[in-house]
């Protein structure tokens, strides 16, 4: 089993609950975590016997397009068309984060981490 990371992939969307997110947008950066037995392409050297990282940023990207007003709803979506288009996924995490929130104070991000 082997764990394929797909990290610090950033995206502007319109997610959040208050009407302004989902007009002017922000930034977002999400992080996958996906685990699968890559013994085949270990083995073969074959792209098809293992995940496709680009297939994979493109399902995110697609999801990441759909307005939604809280991250828990992006982040079952993003899992679950992971499963659906590779269900060779044994498991996997998705970590989405918010940078710079509107919620009246200075702070980097916030996140929420979801699990297959």
């Amino acid at each position: 089993m082997a764990i394929i990371s797909i990290e610090g992939m950033e995206f502007f969307a319109y997610h959040g609950c208050f009407a302004e997110e989902q007009i002017i947008g922000t930034k977002f950066r999400v992080d996958l975590y996906i685990e699968a037995d890559t013994t085949e392409a270990e083995a073969t050297d074959d792209l098809s016997k293992t995940i496709n990282y680009q297939t994979v940023f493109q399902l995110v990207k697609k999801e990441m397009k759909q307005k939604s007003k809280l991250l828990e709803h992006v982040g079952r979506r993003i899992l679950d068309s992971l499963k659906e288009n590779f269900p060779e996924v044994e498991d996997a995490t998705v970590k989405i984060s918010k940078l710079n929130p509107p919620l009246g104070g200075k702070m980097e991000n916030v996140s929420l981490t979801i699990d297959l």
